[in-house]
């Protein structure tokens, strides 16, 4: 199948079973203090786990676009992704096992409206139980899984296997249904139960594996079984249960905790949409889906190499193929490369794939042609990718003229050192890949001692990622008083922008401490001091008017009727929060936003605060950048 067919009859599955079909959440996420990107499908939904109602009902799913960046390294094999689609239902305490486990069984094996697989190539894998945290096997749905099975007509032979390692030791034994601990079958934001906190929410979880036939490789273990790395077996979808919260135990120690069952239990299911995909093809390698193949083939003309030809070329495909894909989406969601958080990542992403590039032999500029593939295939899914298509080619061609100039930079400065090369330097100062200069000391006959370089790379790049976990919801490093108040002067200094410079004037990034406010827009000029001077008198001017700062919540469509400002190629629930600067008919701004906001504007003005502009500078090509104090 096509990646479009097996998303479309996900969502019709789920639809005609009284599910609400909702939106892919933005990849660059507005309220989430945890992280760069959208990761999981999970992570947008995660209000509405822990309680708070969805407007949608209480029987959802999707198909959420995710950006993983932790195996960036890891990509150039078969299954590793850095942007996916994660195909998701949900149950905000509706229907449980009885329900989920058999659905995702007949979506699985139904060939008229499901995927069609063969349910002897199915394994599934349940929750052992827990001796430290005190916590149950899941019985329940082993016994779910008997049924499900032997209504195909497929031998139920249940193996408890209880941790992998006794796995790899005693391999099949002819088993379906396999039982592991809490690391594989268990599911908290806190990870184990017994690490989980009180408060926390978690439940085990049930996983579905696909088997492909292929030959055991004996240093994966003496045995093979479901979770074994081998690549005989690949996980394809997993029900999680959230029925339990960890709390306080009275009769024990204060810091020991005890387990009580949610009277609401959820449930959340995760489907890899490529790994899916594939696996309608009975191959676990991603890449030969149809969404690759346009880019595959652009590929293929411009090397003269085909994607089969050797391990090194398939790596150099996959990674050209996955990255580019990516970027694309992370541009088209208004980021653009740079030096710091989701800019870095991005850059990251541009210039590994351009060093594959060459790698293939390709000498001219193709990464624009390779993205055309990618806003083309997803413009009826994702028509804010195709809406992007020349920003996305502008910038992807700017970045890799850039990276040329730096690969030349490096190159002569790693000629001046002679024997005596420094990677770590030529990485932090020139941008030159360490991977690179790896190559050219093995062709030079130069030792380096690459453990070194590596703990330097893990300590900077533990840096870098510390710097970027600063970032919090909606751009703001806390919920600090003085930081929400910054957070409503945003609101206002981006309505006097548009006031002073055009109503073309939006938002493409934010950052918000308690320090200042930060603010980056569409304006291809640098403000006169007259315009700031302005923009500052009209805050300052709304400030004084004391007026009240409201939220609202509506349909999604009132909003935009209102002219509501939003994040540029968010995509957005049917009903969303609105905040506005006064009353709704007479407001001097609104904007859709997730919040904290102070309730009236004279909040911003105590302690005889004025609002100034410190700093306007260019941020990115037709991107201005403006810093500003309350003083």
């Amino acid at each position: 199948m096509q990646v479009s067919e097996v998303r479309k009859r996900y969502l019709e599955f789920f639809a005609k079973r009284g599910h609400a079909v909702i939106p892919s959440a933005a990849i660059v996420p507005e309220n989430d203090p945890t992280t760069l990107f959208t990761s999981s499908g999970m992570q947008p939904l995660v209000p509405y786990l822990l309680g708070q109602p969805h407007p949608k009902g209480n029987r959802l799913v999707d198909s959420q676009m995710a950006i993983r960046t932790g195996d960036i390294e890891e990509v150039g094999d078969n299954r590793h992704l850095t942007f996916f689609e994660m195909l998701g239902n949900w149950s905000l305490g509706d229907y449980f096992k009885q329900e989920q486990l058999p659905w995702i069984f007949e979506f699985l094996t139904s060939t008229e409206y499901g995927l069609g697989f063969d349910p002897r190539k199915l394994y599934v894998t349940v929750f052992d139980g827990d001796a430290e945290s005190g916590m149950e096997a899941d019985t329940e749905s082993v016994e779910i899984w008997k049924k499900l099975f032997e209504k195909k007509g497929v031998d139920t032979t249940f193996v408890k296997l209880g941790t992998e390692e006794h796995g790899g030791k005693v391999g099949m034994q002819g088993g379906r249904i396999f039982s592991y601990g809490a690391k594989k079958n268990w599911w908290s934001r806190a990870g184990v139960p017994a690490k989980m906190p009180a408060g926390e929410i978690g439940g085990p979880d049930s996983e579905v594996f696909y088997d492909f036939g292929t030959p055991h490789d004996k240093k994966f273990g003496d045995a093979c079984h479901p979770n074994c790395d081998c690549g005989r077996f690949v996980e394809i979808c997993n029900s999680v249960f959230m029925q339990y919260m960890k709390q306080a135990d009275p009769s024990t120690s204060s810091e020991q905790a005890a387990f009580k069952e949610l009277p609401k239990k959820n449930v959340d299911f995760g489907g890899g949409l490529e790994r899916l995909t594939a696996t309608t093809l009975d191959t676990s390698d991603l890449y030969v889906t149809d969404i690759f193949a346009g880019a595959r083939s652009v590929l293929e003309t411009r090397s003269g190499k085909s994607y089969t030809d050797s391990d090194e070329t398939i790596r150099s495909f996959r990674i050209v193929l996955d990255h580019v894909r990516a970027a694309s989406f992370i541009i088209a969601s208004g980021v653009r490369p740079g030096n710091t958080e989701q800019g870095y990542i991005l850059r990251r992403l541009i210039r590994r794939a351009i060093r594959e590039i060459d790698r293939l032999g390709i000498k001219d500029a193709i990464l624009p042609e390779v993205a055309k593939s990618y806003a083309d295939g997803y413009a009826e899914q994702y028509p804010f990718v195709g809406e992007a298509k020349v920003k996305i080619s502008e910038e992807l061609a700017k970045e890799e003229a850039q990276f040329r100039k730096t690969l030349a930079q490096g190159q002569h400065e790693l000629e001046k050192m002679g024997r005596n090369i420094d990677a770590f330097m030529l990485f932090t100062t020139y941008g030159f890949p360490v991977e690179l200069t790896e190559e050219i000391a093995k062709e030079r006959d130069i030792a380096l001692d690459m453990d070194v370089v590596k703990a330097k790379m893990e300590e900077h790049q533990a840096l870098s990622r510390a710097g970027a976990a600063q970032k919090f919801a909606g751009g703001l490093a806390d919920h600090a008083e003085q930081t929400v108040r910054y957070h409503t002067a945003h609101h206002l200094l981006l309505k006097a922008l548009q006031m002073v410079l055009g109503k073309d004037v939006h938002q493409r990034g934010s950052n918000i401490t308690s320090e200042r406010l930060r603010i980056d827009f569409s304006y291809g000029a640098k403000m006169t001091p007259e315009q700031k001077a302005e923009v500052e008198k009209i805050v300052n001017e709304k400030i004084a008017e004391d007026i009240p700062v409201i939220r609202t919540d509506m349909k999604k469509e009132d909003a935009e009727k209102l002219g509501a400002e939003h994040e540029f190629g968010a995509t957005y629930p049917d009903t969303v929060s609105v905040y506005s600067v006064g009353p709704l008919d007479s407001a001097f701004s609104i904007e859709f936003c997730g919040g904290p906001h102070v309730s009236n504007t004279s909040e911003l003005g105590e302690g005889a605060k004025h609002f100034k502009i410190v700093k306007e500078e260019a941020s990115s090509a037709g991107v201005r950048r403006i810093k500003a104090v309350l003083q």
